[in-house]
């Protein structure tokens, strides 16, 4: 005879205290939380490992779960291949610095010689060759090694952290007074409280049968752009337009080019001009492009592949100004379309969190699409998850944040915001925010 099934359990009795919400019940925990909290956080990007970080500032102790086999930091990703070393950041190209908060992390990596201002010449290009460089204020901050080690020194900073990689958190299941993790059935883990700091598919399917239908919600509300990535190293220069005094493009947002809306050459961003590297360019689409040409990013059609990989190659002519079929062809390539890239839509706000059930989001999409609101955004969490320490904090419904903001389109080029360049016209709310309590 098979034994009863176990009925979930928010609270201390076996029965549990729900309320219905939508299509899912919404959990209530009633059982104080633990003097000694920990926190799960499921994705190791800018934001989750920011919210980390600011945790252990309050002596709470976390773990990161992340999808990512090759390291973590989400679109902070550098990609290095071969025996060459080819070098590619292919996701987030460069950011500006707007907050104080920001600026007092950057300053710090900069003390530690892991970014640096990108003096090189960027600017926007039209069709034909047409460049016009942007002026050097604000300044332009990379990875010195690309942006991936910049995830790994928020790593070295963190005592209170655990990171589990690469792991799919499938399942959250509340029960008790805390929150269950399992991928695919194997045990993850409980925790007293969850932060969910990616998005796109994966997160709403995650989100669907949580218990979390108010923020199950706010994360459908989120639309997410498609964008092609194209990796291309070349033997020699491309034959890139210059400034007036002569030095050549280094990067430039595209414009005018269905195929095209960026283009960087890692090898001079990276090592300087006067490297002898194979020069490494990244390559993004529009996002019109990436909609146009949509596919399960995990199983790329060859066909498909080919069409993206020639279209966004005749874009790199059109836009340096030339001849057809002129360009040489790259001794090597690599094509990745980044699904879920970047937000088009936004609440504008910090991060959202609901404390009936103890879960939060965060992520750049809450206040933007730029590493520094990502940034901003796992401070915020951080700062705010810690009111659970509070003694009447269960009692207090007016914590919960951010769970019915309407969202409005975002600006911003296609590859993402950068607070104070150019004339762009930015959502940049991060200097109202309260960060602290």
């Amino acid at each position: 005879m098979n034994s009863p099934r176990r009925k979930p359990s928010y609270g201390a009795s076996r029965r549990s205290v729900l309320k219905k919400s939508f299509t899912q019940e919404q959990v209530d925990f009633t059982v104080p939380i633990s003097t000694d909290p920990v926190v799960g956080i499921i994705g190791g990007g800018m934001s989750g490992l920011l919210c980390a970080l600011y945790l252990q500032k309050r002596g709470i102790e976390s773990t990161v779960f992340d999808t990512g086999i090759h390291g973590l930091g989400g679109r902070m990703g550098t990609r290095i291949v071969g025996p060459e070393a080819l070098t590619f950041d292919h996701a987030a190209q460069f950011f500006t610095v707007s907050d104080p908060n920001f600026a007092e992390m950057v300053d710090l990596w900069s003390k530690n010689g892991l970014v640096r201002q990108w003096d090189g010449a960027i600017g926007e290009l039209q069709s034909g060759g047409n460049f016009n460089p942007l002026p050097p204020s604000p300044p332009r901050y990379i990875g010195v090694n690309g942006m991936r080690p910049l995830a790994e020194s928020i790593i070295s900073e963190t005592s209170m952290m655990n990171v589990v990689r690469p792991c799919w958190v499938s399942k959250l299941e509340p029960y008790n007074g805390k929150w269950y993790l399992s991928e695919n059935g194997k045990p993850c883990g409980h925790f007293d409280v969850i932060v969910i700091a990616h998005n796109g598919k994966c997160a709403n399917r995650l989100l669907a049968s949580s218990g979390l239908p108010l923020i199950a919600r706010q994360m459908k509300r989120l639309d997410l752009s498609s964008i092609w990535a194209l990796l291309a190293a070349f033997e020699d220069p491309l034959p890139v337009p210059s400034t007036a005094s002569g030095i050549p493009l280094e990067g430039a947002f595209v414009e005018g080019i269905d195929s095209l809306s960026w283009m960087a050459n890692n090898t001079t961003k990276l090592f300087g001009s006067q490297t002898s590297r194979p020069h490494c360019w990244t390559f993004f689409s529009t996002a019109a492009f990436g909609k146009q040409n949509k596919v399960p990013q995990e199983s790329i059609p060859s066909s498909t592949a080919e069409k993206v990989k020639k279209a966004m190659l005749e874009g790199v002519e059109l836009a340096i100004g030339l001849p057809e079929n002129s360009l040489k062809s790259p001794f090597y390539s690599r094509l990745q379309l980044w699904g879920a890239a970047l937000p088009t839509n936004s609440p504008g706000i910090p991060c959202i969190f609901d404390p009936r059930g103890r879960a939060g989001i965060c992520g750049d999409w809450l206040l933007g699409s730029s590493l520094e609101a990502a940034a901003l955004s796992g401070m915020a969490l951080a700062n705010h998850a810690s009111l659970l320490l509070l003694p009447l904090f269960l009692f207090m419904n007016e914590f919960a944040l951010g769970l019915n903001d309407e969202f409005q389109p975002l600006k911003g080029h296609d590859i993402g915001q950068f607070p104070g360049l150019g004339s762009e016209k930015q959502i940049n709310k991060a200097n109202d925010l309260q960060l602290t309590t």
